[in-house]
């Protein structure tokens, strides 16, 4: 007879816009909440008996109510609100699993005439998930769709070599990438003082650009690495960070056809190609820390 395995139920993708008014000062969080549930639900999946099932709009229900419940102080906190209450609540439920996508937006104006209006930022979408088992946290969050480029410090030679090889080694080319990171908290259980989420998020970017920014790259593998590093090292609560960057290539333009010269020093012009490209992916763990975060961040 087949044996069930690993499985799971919920509500993916609840839109959630919550407003924060503090008097003619309003406040926005936009978040997509994604709740996954399992636990002892064998018997739905055997006989369709519902007696362990909490309907998925319940989940969706839950997610709306809680924003005007509790608020929305990070998109941490909030999913360390829903999953503490499916767990502690529903006892067929073990585990519940709550992803988070945040969108951000900037404030329009000066005081006095801007507190309401806001222009959605174009730059990276925020993300975390929390899970929790009844006993124990794991908070992952990160980012992604963050776009960042060096119009020089950056070269590319002295790799193997085949029959195959045609690209020129570079000693002055442009390193661009769309940052896909995820780091995780080490702070697993009630007892632990809880990190200030929004700084910490603020700050980890921080250290990502500034590493990014100023170093001198030899690969992006390189500059991968001082990215995590940078971050393993200003931030005690994070112990591991993996990265997915996509080697966005710029290629110079032959222009040779048209009597014209296009060398880097004298401010070049290039080809963004889209596809293929490169995909540098690593983790970068704090010493004597096991890493947890899937390699393959799309699961993630």
């Amino acid at each position: 007879m087949p044996i069930l395995g690993q499985n799971q139920y919920g509500k993916a993708e609840n839109r959630v816009v919550k407003i924060t008014r503090d008097g003619a000062t309003h406040n926005i969080k936009d978040l997509n909440v994604s709740v996954s549930l399992s636990g002892d639900m064998d018997e739905v999946h055997y006989s369709g008996s519902n007696a362990h099932v909490l309907p998925t709009d319940t989940t969706k229900n839950t997610v709306y109510a809680f924003a005007k419940e509790h608020g929305i102080a990070s998109a941490e906190q909030f999913g360390i609100h829903l999953a503490r209450h499916f767990v502690t609540s529903q006892e067929p439920i073990r585990t519940a699993r709550i992803r988070i996508e945040e969108y951000a937006w900037e404030r329009i104006g000066t005081a006095g005439e801007g507190e309401h209006s806001f222009v959605r930022q174009g730059q990276e979408t925020r993300l975390t998930q929390i899970t929790y088992d009844g006993s124990s946290w794991e908070v992952v969050s990160g980012l992604k769709d963050l776009t960042v480029m060096n119009s020089t410090n950056s070269e590319f030679w002295g790799y193997v070599k085949d029959k195959y090889t045609t690209l020129p080694e570079a000693y002055d080319r442009i390193l661009a990438t769309e940052v896909s990171s995820r780091w995780r908290f080490n702070w697993s259980d009630d007892e632990q003082q809880t990190p200030d989420w929004e700084t910490s998020y603020e700050q980890v970017k921080r250290h990502m650009l500034e590493a990014f920014a100023e170093t001198y790259s030899l690969s992006l593998q390189q500059t991968l690495y001082q990215m995590g590093s940078r971050i393993i090292d200003h931030r005690a609560e994070i112990d591991e960070v993996r990265f997915s960057l996509p080697n966005k290539h710029h290629f110079l333009v032959d222009l040779e056809p048209f009597g014209l010269k296009n060398a880097t020093e004298d401010g070049a012009v290039y080809f963004a190609a889209d596809r293929p490209y490169g995909l540098i992916e690593a983790t970068v763990l704090r010493d004597g820390c096991e890493p947890r975060i899937p390699v393959d961040l799309t699961n993630l």
